[in-house]
């Protein structure tokens, strides 16, 4: 028995490999399969299963891609209903992967049809469960997620009830593999780890010591951020169906010239500037985005960015096919092309070029005491700025700043001085306002994890939020 877990870091997502006797499964496996179909070649094996757990949110399944090229049986648990091919298992039925076997175990409560999947070994024991959504490291998938009809007090009720029949019954020694490790938005708080075991869970993990049915259905629905906006987005291309994935990079891998560039985007396009936050800072194609690939690109572009807008790329060169994968993983099949060359073909053309003024921590300090004008803006989450920010600073995250209406009291006459956590965010914010017309502002180098030791920088509590 092999068993392999894939994780990707930007998506916090894990899929799963195994193989027994030449025979493989793939559990949630991403849009991008080569690596699976690499695996098989490696282990001499044929996949004959692919395994979803539920309708994920956050990321658009390889199940699709992966059946056409292997010819293997997409597997969803009960209640599922598709818009393609797929067979709907039945509650605790087995499917034979060589000497070894998957049980399925329908456990509802992050959405209707969401299912774990126990891996017995050749004895019949289990030996591991993969949760999907169902139980994290820590945690447990939120039940607010576009799933039928039912509230998210509702969901969580049903949850309680799988976890409590369905996943807390087995051996404490059975290893727990999730779908999502930390920082994924598909919990309130995963552990750092990416697997655990039922025991080690059973006894640290507050949904699994949880013993009140009322009391689990407060703690688990409370406190939940707004979840991201591509969401339902991608939940319901899991559920109907999408392009190949050749096609999208077909149609977004077209090379264009600095004059082409400036046509499209006079026509409506976004330019997205991809390079790490400290390059587009140094200078950038006027009214691009920056999301850099080195943070969390896929989350942030899903977040920001619209799903129906032509789309063109500045991109380090080389790093196009990479980027196109990576927001192919989220859902966009619109992107239409990327700069020739990346930034420096478009200098060499001449053309006129934006950039965003860093200062460090210690220049602002110096500032605040003598600018009336002087406005700190927090980008954050609104939990990072609960716990603690700058005095005086309002807080406007990330997430809400593609709303023009939230931008509306930053005047022109305002000197802003934006920051994040540690610096990824605050470019991308800095590339939002400057794009809204908002040019006095500068980026402060190393964010609050600089700013809250910088002497003349008062660190509290109390809110002042951005209305």
């Amino acid at each position: 028995m092999y068993v392999k877990q894939l994780y990707t870091n930007c998506l916090s997502e894990a899929a799963y490999f195994i193989e027994s006797g030449g025979v493989a499964v793939v559990i949630d496996p991403l849009r991008d399969i080569d690596v699976y179909l690499d695996l098989a070649r490696e282990r001499n094996a044929t996949i004959k299963y692919i395994f979803e757990t539920h309708f994920h949110a956050d990321f658009v399944s390889g199940h699709l891609e992966l059946a056409k090229a292997t010819g293997a049986q997409i597997v969803f648990g009960p209640d599922a209903e598709t818009g393609f091919d797929a067979y709907v298992a039945k509650d605790n039925e087995e499917f034979a992967i060589g000497d070894v076997a998957i049980k399925v175990l329908h456990t509802p409560g992050h959405t209707l049809e969401s299912t774990c999947y126990l891996l017995l070994d050749a004895n019949k024991a289990p030996h591991a469960v993969f949760t999907g959504d169902t139980l994290f490291v820590g945690d447990v998938g939120r039940p607010d997620l576009f799933s039928g009809n039912l509230t998210k007090e509702e969901l969580a009720g049903l949850l309680f009830e799988s976890l409590n029949s369905r996943i807390k019954t087995l051996p404490d020694n059975v290893i727990v593999y999730p779908a999502h490790g930390p920082g994924s938005a598909c919990g309130k708080n995963l552990g750092p780890n990416t697997y655990s075991t039922i025991g080690e869970e059973k006894s640290t993990n507050y949904a699994l010591l949880a013993t009140d049915k009322a009391q689990f259905i407060q703690e688990v629905t409370s406190g939940l951020a707004t979840p991201p906006s591509y969401f339902p987005i991608n939940a319901k291309i899991n559920k109907e169906g999408y392009d190949a994935l050749q096609a999208v990079m077909n149609k977004a891998l077209q090379p264009l010239t600095p004059a082409a560039l400036k046509e499209r985007r006079n026509a409506g396009a976004l330019i997205l500037d991809t390079r790490p936050a400290t390059e587009f800072g140094d200078g950038f194609v006027p009214e691009s985005i920056s999301i850099g690939l080195e943070g969390r690109f896929a989350e942030w572009a899903g977040s920001l960015l619209p799903f129906d807008q032509e789309i063109i790329l500045v991109t380090t060169p080389g790093k196009e096919e990479e980027t196109v994968v990576r927001m192919a993983r989220v859902g966009f099949e619109n992107v239409a092309g990327y700069l020739e060359g990346g930034f420096p073909a478009w200098e060499a053309a001449g053309e006129e070029r934006d950039m965003i003024i860093t200062v460090e921590a210690d220049e602002l300090a110096m500032d605040v005491p003598h600018d009336e004008n002087l406005v700190i803006v927090d980008v954050r989450k609104p939990v990072e700025y609960a716990n603690g920010h700058i005095k005086d600073a309002i807080s406007l995250p990330l997430g809400d700043m593609m709303d023009a209406a939230n931008l509306a009291n930053l005047e022109e006459h305002l000197n802003l001085y934006v920051h994040c956590q540690g610096g990824y965010r605050s470019i991308i914010a800095c590339s939002i306002l400057k794009k809204e017309g908002i040019h006095n502002l500068r980026n402060v180098e190393g964010g609050f994890a600089k700013m809250k030791d910088e002497k003349g920088l008062e660190v509290v509590q109390e809110k002042n939020v951005l209305n």
